[in-house]
């Protein structure tokens, strides 16, 4: 594989910027392949994207809109997770019954919910949306939020299109709803279909619908910026759920605060995407139309960092959970087993540590393999002996 290309060749100093981000991606769109469109990122690949912002390999491929799931199925490792067709219809029945009569019972539950001091909604407004391309859907959305803020009512925004900047490069992101309060401060929906049981639901749900909200509350934090007076926007997100076993709708406010503030930290160290095409090796592609052994050297040809929460989030965790067993790295066993090995980067150094064939003793991680293995020894004594005898 040819070495990478230092920064100066890729992106050249005197460049008009313009220029050199046009060749950027330009670069970027050669790692898809020829006539390939670019796979739009969605919040849910994002949230997850934030959530590994270490991985080079997940930031050149979302960078570069490369289709994850297409390349593990032409690797051999194709992704097994994802909605089933039965959830996904659920799903969409749900939602069409929370959003009728105008989401008449959905801006009472945001009041009920959120802004029990508001009047009640009588007949809320509910703006078309329809616009040509994401980037018209956009800035419909835009104007509509704008007009909603100055009316002072209660109005729902059915799959607004918000656009959020992630590595040089625009993600359009579409959240199930939008409401705006009669005070001008907006609130984002996440219609879900899992059941929300006695008023609480899966935590590990829940999390995630957390996470996938935070995305969309930063990207309508960039809208509002652009207003005079500023609205606010509520960190509090309004999830609707199922109630119990039925199909009927219940509400609960989620702060999320903490993924917000995580989500955006992480998203600004990603690399941005003049970084990125400046240090690709020259010649990598993720093209379809490669074989499978060059597809797996482009693809080890950009570092990453695994770890298995990676197996629910990332089409190419099967791939690069395979290749991190070959490695022997402790990767595999979790991001909390990495943190307490310390130096300690694969199996085989471990194991050493703990047998005292390496390591420094001095080093708190190798005492502590030492120590365990001492005691492993003292346990298993009596049963190796006993063995023995028969």
């Amino acid at each position: 594989m040819p070495s990478p290309r230092t920064r100066e060749t890729a992106l050249q100093p005197g460049v008009f910027p313009a220029r050199a981000k046009s060749r950027a991606w330009g670069r970027l769109a050669e790692l898809r392949g020829p006539g390939v469109p670019a796979r739009a990122l969605d919040a849910r690949a994002l949230a997850a994207l934030a959530a590994n912002p270490g991985c080079g390999r997940r930031a050149v491929l979302d960078g570069a809109g490369v289709d994850k799931a297409a390349l593990a199925k032409a690797l051999g490792a194709p992704a097994v997770f994802g909605q089933s067709q039965f959830a996904f219809m659920r799903g969409n029945a749900f939602e069409a019954r929370v959003k009728a009569d105008g989401g008449a019972e959905l801006l009472r539950l945001a009041r009920t919910t959120l802004d029990p001091g508001a009047e009640p909604p009588q007949e809320g407004r509910v703006p078309d949306l329809s616009a040509v391309g994401p980037e018209g859907r956009t800035a419909r959305t835009a104007l509509a939020l704008r007009e909603a803020t100055q009316a002072g009512a209660w109005t729902l925004l059915d799959h607004p299109m918000l656009a959020l900047e992630v590595a040089g490069s625009p993600a359009y992101l579409e959240p199930d709803a939008v409401v705006v309060h009669p005070d001008g401060s907006w609130t984002v929906v996440e219609i879900k279909s899992f059941p929300m049981l006695d008023g609480s639901a899966d935590p590990a749900k829940v999390g995630a619908a957390a996470r996938q909200s935070a995305v969309y509350v930063l990207a309508l934090e960039d809208v509002a910026a652009r207003l005079d007076p500023v609205p606010r926007v509520r960190h509090r997100v309004l999830l609707v759920c199922p109630k119990d076993f039925s199909n009927l709708p219940t509400a609960s406010a989620v702060d999320v605060r903490k993924q917000r503030a995580v989500t955006a930290r992480q998203l600004t160290r990603l690399t941005r995407v003049e970084d990125i095409a400046g240090t690709l090796p020259e010649g990598v592609s993720f093209s379809p139309e490669l074989s499978s052994e060059e597809l797996t050297a482009a693809v080890e040809a950009v570092p990453a960092t695994y770890a298995p929460e990676c197996l629910a989030t990332c089409e190419l965790a099967f791939h690069c959970r395979a290749r991190s067993r070959e490695q022997g790295a402790v990767t595999a066993l979790g991001r909390s087993v990495r943190a307490e090995l310390g130096g300690l980067s694969t199996v085989e150094d471990v194991l050493a540590a703990a047998h005292g064939e390496a390591g420094d003793p001095d080093d708190p991680a190798v005492a502590a393999l030492r120590r365990a293995a001492a005691l492993r020894a003292e346990v298993l004594e009596p049963a190796v002996r006993e063995a023995a005898c028969r």
